[in-house]
């Protein structure tokens, strides 16, 4: 009996313990629920609420009494249908649970973003019994996202788009532009002056002068253009326009409101600005290169006088992208060893016999084949690649007279000197040490062919530098006489040895009165001031007589022999010396 008794006892006392346990796990279970920092709420099988803790009512603003036996996904707290909640809780039912950002509003109408959970309770047979909800608060984290997003994308100044958000909505802009076929204007802005007022009264009174100005220009642009600061006082512009024409109309206000007077505690500050625009798709650039174009244009209008806008002209840059492409080619091309020399027989029309050759350059192109000099050399024009290729060609022709007068030739070679490359200080100087670089080459077989516009450019220096030129012992002439501003002063102040009549004369000497008349003058000339004469551009022997007839002892031309390679000039040496074409046919 007393064995039943004891074993009763201790059920008694375990059941005690058990009770004791179970109610220190649901007194800690209680502690957790109130005290914990998320809200959270314990729906029943059919989602209405039958429970929820003190920060859920923080949270959400919502007492606890408002939210008792109601959907608290109906609740515009949680900013979710009751539909909505229920397929969540669907889900959750599905997957044992569910997590997601809602968006709503606390009971005082503040916007808030919670992270809502979901959690399905069930019994041992599998039966749902309850859903526990949990909602934290991240507003804070959307806040601190959307101010990163502010200090990336916008200028803390003025509060503008900064360059990268421009980039964006630049190509944006550009996609619309290509869809609806309307002009998109990029523009680039700068203040006058603005360095001026940052001298005079400070970097903060010059920060007031960039908001004011900021102000002003927000004034007369539209919702749907954009305005941007980049850096300094510099401001970038996109304008989408309905044609061409409003884009003129447009800039005048803008600048207009930059000059509007800015108040700045007792300063009164006035600006202006240099505006350079570019129109897409017409500059059918890529983003970088319009915005490049647009402050290309800015530089511009700076220079011609501020306070203006100058559109960016496509067709001049494409001429200049074009000149700077081919130069880098041609400058390839001489490293690489394309360039060629051909050589123009030129004849003395009293003995027949050949006295010297031009020296004309050509370019052996791998893919081109041969290009004539009239398809490069204009884009040689003022760049450096004009005087090495000068350089190149007189040291090529001076090796080659050194290797003809090694056979016995005295042959005169004579190189066209471009006026830059003449003009350019030291020339004489340069020349002087090609000559000496070839001591066997002697120097009265050199002859230098520079045009009029090299003299008339700069008369003073072109006369010295050819002085001194002859002092080293070379020849000079004058070449394609009569097409410039040939003048009885330029003879006489230019000390050449010969005078080279161009060939647009000599080519109509025989059906023209004028070009005949034309070419008596300057035989007469060149005889009256010492020069030989040669006539350029002969195409037939009956030409060469007259010209002989005239008083022209020398010529060169297609009647006489085409340029060659020096190979073929020396085969054609022989064969004129063995058969001369001149005088023997001519009666």
């Amino acid at each position: 009996m007393l064995h039943e008794l004891d074993v009763h006892q201790i059920e008694l006392e375990l059941q005690n313990e058990a009770l004791t346990a179970a109610q220190g796990e649901l007194q800690l279970a209680a502690a957790v629920f109130a005290h914990s920092a998320d809200g959270l709420f314990v729906c029943d099988r059919n989602g209405l609420t039958v429970d929820l803790n003190p920060a859920f009512s923080r949270i959400t603003g919502l007492a606890r009494e408002a939210v008792l036996g109601q959907a608290p996904a109906s609740l515009a707290a949680l900013g979710v249908t009751k539909d909505e909640f229920a397929q969540r809780l669907e889900h959750a039912l599905l997957q044992g649970h569910w997590r997601g950002e809602i968006r709503g509003r606390k009971a005082n109408g503040q916007p808030h973003a919670l992270m809502l959970s979901l959690a399905v309770v069930r019994d041992p047979a599998g039966q749902v019994q309850h859903c526990v909800g949990a909602v934290s608060d991240i507003s804070h984290l959307h806040t601190h996202a959307a101010e990163l997003d502010r200090m990336a994308h916008y200028d803390e100044l003025t509060g503008l788009p900064n360059r990268r958000l421009f980039a964006d909505r630049l190509a944006q802009a550009m996609a619309r532009a290509r869809r609806g076929g309307h002009p998109l204007a990029v523009c680039y802005l700068d203040l006058d002056g603005f360095k001026e007022i940052n001298d005079q009264h400070g970097h903060a009174l010059g920060d007031q002068a960039l908001i004011g100005v900021t102000r002003h220009l927000s004034t007369v642009l539209r919702s749907e253009d954009t305005l941007a600061r980049i850096g300094g006082d510099e401001f970038v512009l996109l304008l989408d326009l309905e044609s061409a024409h409003a884009c003129d109309a447009a800039l005048a206000r803008v600048l207009a409101s930059v000059a509007l007077p800015v108040q700045i505690g007792e300063h009164m500050v006035s600006l202006s600005a240099s505006v350079g625009v570019t129109l897409f798709p017409s500059d059918d650039a890529d983003a970088d290169t319009l915005l490049r174009h647009a402050d290309q244009a800015m530089y511009l209008a700076k220079e011609q006088g501020k306070n203006r806008v100058l559109h960016f002209d496509v067709q001049l840059a494409r001429s200049q992208q074009n000149q700077r492409e081919q130069l880098a080619r041609l400058r390839l091309a001489l490293v690489q060893g394309e360039f060629r020399l051909y050589f123009q027989p030129k004849i003395d029309l009293d003995h027949g016999r050949v006295v010297g050759v031009e020296a004309l350059l050509r370019w052996q192109h791998p893919q081109l084949g041969l290009q004539p000099p009239l398809s490069f050399l204009a884009f040689l024009q003022g760049s450096e690649l004009d005087h090495l290729l000068g350089e190149w060609v007189l040291a090529q022709t001076l090796g080659q007279i050194e290797r003809w007068y090694a056979q016995g030739l005295s042959l005169v070679a004579s190189v066209n000197i471009s006026p830059d490359h003449l003009l350019r200080p030291g020339f004489a100087e340069s020349l002087q040490a090609l000559l000496a670089a070839h001591p066997h080459a002697p120097t009265e077989l050199l002859e230098l062919e520079i045009l009029e516009s090299a003299a008339v450019t700069d008369l003073g220096r072109a006369a010295a530098t050819v002085s001194r030129c002859r002092e080293l012992g070379v020849k000079v002439s004058l070449d394609d006489f009569g097409t410039g501003h040939s003048s009885l002063a330029l003879l006489r102040r230019l000390p050449v040895d010969g005078l080279k009549i161009d060939q647009t004369f000599v080519r109509d000497l025989s059906t023209d009165r004028n070009d005949h008349a034309l070419v008596t003058a300057v035989i007469a000339l060149g005889v009256a001031f010492g020069c030989e004469v040669t006539a350029e551009g002969v195409e037939t022997l009956s030409d060469a007589a007259e010209l002989h007839r005239l008083g022209c002892r020398f010529a060169q031309g297609y009647g006489f022999a085409r340029p060659m390679p020096v190979d073929q000039l020396d085969d054609w040496l022989v064969a004129w010396r063995a058969n001369p074409a001149w005088p023997c046919q001519v009666g």
